[in-house]
């Protein structure tokens, strides 16, 4: 159903309360997530994106019901992943030769996921397309967070539509960023940050400025899942510029997998060691086998250290270690620190293997690492606080 947001627009969109994954298996959804999309009714009607496939044939069903299919003029396309274009190939077959506005990487990307020749016009940024009262202007967004993506300004109205910056994935029927839970709002702002913005920061930087300096009056966000901020909208826009000057808090994150519990011992001694060098610091641990792999990432991203553990296996490392380094390589964070540790039976290369892991991350390693043979006696459990509060220490002095 079409819920006016100001006058003139309308949320079109869609809210899936069960969805636990997004791209795939990778990202998860603890709190569902939203599909905005956005009507604009002024002298032509114009459409801001659509909704995932599963909602498609409801979305253009409703979109009918409410408006008419045929009131609408043009579509605007702000990205073409299938959580913003799922239902285009079902509201094109309805509204045959109705111009599509993307960018040019959109163009590609838009055949290449749905395999149509629709009425593609492309834009580059600073083009405008006139409504009447108001006028729509594109600014290209490439990797924010794909190559076609893009942020679209309605004049007059002062709202940016921005897609996928500035969302979070949270399922709500309170569209406004101040009639949610802060806290829940925030986690779920930075978690998206974090796992799916974090490697393009620079750009995210040099964009928000960009932003700054074209001095346009913001009255509303629109984003493409989540809340739309309506209270102080800039305030979203700050914080994305504070995570992207490589953020960190006064945090530490321990993340281990154990076969029998040697490397988790070794854990708990060396988080015990951190906190008794720092009572303020913040120290969390993970078993990375049993943790969600996105909310992991998002206390790595709020850390200004990262201590990773493994048992050695095969000469090698524990397949979910393996998997997390691999995550984090991914990500290009900036700025942090990092150690390794684990125990071993008879070869031991784990903690080497994490060492090169880490460095090809982009973490500066505080030391050699720790390694323990077999399961660690009092001794050797002495031997892993002092390696934690050495790192207390550390951090201590150079926070």
């Amino acid at each position: 159903m079409l819920k006016e947001i100001k006058p003139g627009i309308y949320w079109t969109g869609a809210v899936d309360w069960e969805i636990r994954k997004i791209h795939g298996e990778e990202y998860s959804t603890h709190r569902g997530t939203s599909y905005n999309s956005y009507l604009i009714k002024d002298t032509k009607t114009v459409l801001i994106d659509t909704v995932g496939s599963p909602f498609a044939s409801e979305f253009v069903e409703n979109l009918d019901k409410e408006v008419g299919l045929n009131a609408v003029d043009a579509v605007i396309a702000n990205h073409a992943e299938a959580d913003h274009g799922g239902a285009l190939a079902e509201l094109m077959a309805r509204i045959p030769g109705r111009p599509i506005y993307c960018t040019a990487s959109g163009v590609k990307l838009l055949r290449g996921n749905y395999h149509q020749d629709w009425n593609f016009v492309p834009v580059k940024a600073g083009d405008t397309l006139d409504l009447g009262r108001g006028k729509l202007v594109f600014i290209e967004a490439p990797m924010l967070h794909w190559p076609d993506s893009m942020l679209t300004y309605l004049t007059g109205a002062n709202v940016l539509f921005s897609n996928d910056v500035f969302g979070q994935h949270l399922a709500t029927g309170l569209l406004f960023n101040d009639l949610l839970d802060q806290a829940e709002l925030y986690q779920e702002a930075i978690k998206y940050y974090a796992n799916i913005l974090t490697p393009f920061s620079r750009l995210v930087e040099k964009k928000v400025e960009e932003l700054g300096k074209l001095g346009l009056p913001l009255d509303m966000i629109c984003p493409s899942h989540g809340a739309i901020w309506r209270s102080d909208p800039l305030q979203i826009v700050t914080k994305y510029l504070d995570w992207a000057r490589d953020w960190r808090e006064d945090r530490i994150t321990v993340v281990y997998d154990s076969m029998w519990g040697g490397t988790r011992a070794m854990a708990e001694a060396i988080a015990s060691g951190i906190e008794s060098a720092d009572d303020r610091v913040t120290v969390k641990r993970f078993n990375i086998a049993r943790s969600d792999k996105n909310d992991v990432v998002t206390e790595v991203f709020r850390s200004k250290a990262l201590l990773v553990g493994s048992s050695t296996i095969n000469n090698g490392l524990l397949s979910s270690v393996a998997g997390f380094l691999e995550e984090i390589r991914g990500l290009k964070f900036r700025g942090k620190k990092a150690a390794a540790f684990g125990a071993y039976g008879w070869s031991g290369e784990a903690v080497k293997l994490i060492n090169e892991g880490l460095e090809k991350a982009g973490f500066e390693l505080l030391n050699a690492g720790l390694r323990l043979p077999w399961n660690p006696d009092a001794k050797a459990l002495a031997e892993c606080f002092e390696f934690g509060k050495g790192i207390g220490v550390q951090g201590k002095t150079t926070s």
